[in-house]
C-alpha cells in the first residue's frame, strides 16, 4: 500500500489532501522532524517530509514531484491537466512558485533559529525577512482575484499546496485584511471534505506520537 510520511503542521499536508481527494488507498505514517532517530531519516536522507513510498517500494520526495505523480495516477479526477496543455503549465507554475519562493520566505519567519542561534536575534530576523513574505502574499492575492481556485474554477494540486501556506497563516492568526482573496480561498479550502479528512487523520496520530 502507498505510504505517505507526514509531520502535522508541515508541508506534507498538501500531499495528504491530494490522496484524500483521489481516494487512493494509503497509509499515513506520522514522523518527527529534526530528531536523529526518526524513521524519516531512513526514508529520506534529507530528513524531511513529505516522502511517498509507492506500492512497489520506490520512495519519492519533494512536493514538486509527489503532487504531480499522485494526480497522474487518476487523471480523471482533474487535479492536474493533460500533458502539453497551458493549464498544466500554469498549475506547475504555481507549484514552482510555492515550492521555491513562498516556502523559502516562510522559513526565517517561522524558524529564525536556523539563521542565528541567539534567541535575542530572532525577532530582528523575523522583522527583516517578513517584507519579502508580504510581497509574495500580495502577488498571490492578486493572482486569486476573480478566481475560485488558483487556476480557474477547478480544485487542483496547486490549491492543495497553496492550502498548506494558508494553514500556516491562519494558525499564526496572521492579519489578512490586506489579502481578502487569500482569506476567501482559505475559507473554501477549509470547507473541502478532503481537507477535513486529512486533518482528522493527522490529529489523532499527532496526539499518539
Amino acid at each position: 500500500m502507498t505510504t505517505l510520511y507526514v509531520a502535522p503542521g508541515a508541508c506534507s499536508f498538501g500531499a495528504h489532501v491530494v490522496l484524500k481527494e483521489l481516494g487512493i488507498p494509503h497509509h499515513v505514517e506520522i514522523v518527527k522532524l529534526r530528531t536523529p532517530d526518526s524513521v524519516i531519516n531512513r526514508v529520506n536522507p534529507l530528513g524531511r517530509v513529505p516522502a511517498l513510498q509507492t506500492d512497489s517500494g520506490e520512495v519519492i520526495t519533494e512536493n514538486s514531484a509527489i503532487l504531480p505523480y499522485l494526480a497522474d495516477l487518476k487523471p480523471e479526477a482533474g487535479l492536474l491537466a493533460p500533458a502539453g496543455s497551458v493549464e498544466r503549465a500554469k498549475i506547475q507554475e504555481w507549484i514552482g512558485f510555492l515550492n521555491s519562493d513562498v516556502h523559502g520566505a516562510f522559513k526565517p519567519v517561522n524558524r529564525p533559529e536556523l539563521y542565528h542561534p541567539d534567541t535575542s536575534e530572532h525577532e530582528k530576523i523575523k522583522a527583516h525577512t517578513l517584507p519579502r513574505l508580504l510581497d509574495y502574499l500580495k502577488i498571490i492575492d492578486g493572482r486569486l482575484e476573480g478566481k475560485t481556485w488558483a487556476v480557474g474554477d477547478r480544485f487542483t494540486i496547486a490549491d492543495a499546496y497553496l492550502g498548506v501556506f494558508w494553514t500556516w497563516l491562519s494558525r499564526r492568526g496572521f492579519d489578512l485584511t490586506a489579502y481578502p482573496n487569500i482569506a476567501a480561498f482559505g475559507k473554501r479550502f477549509d470547507e473541502r471534505p478532503s481537507v477535513q479528512a486529512a486533518l482528522e487523520a493527522e490529529n489523532p496520530l499527532a496526539q499518539a506520537a
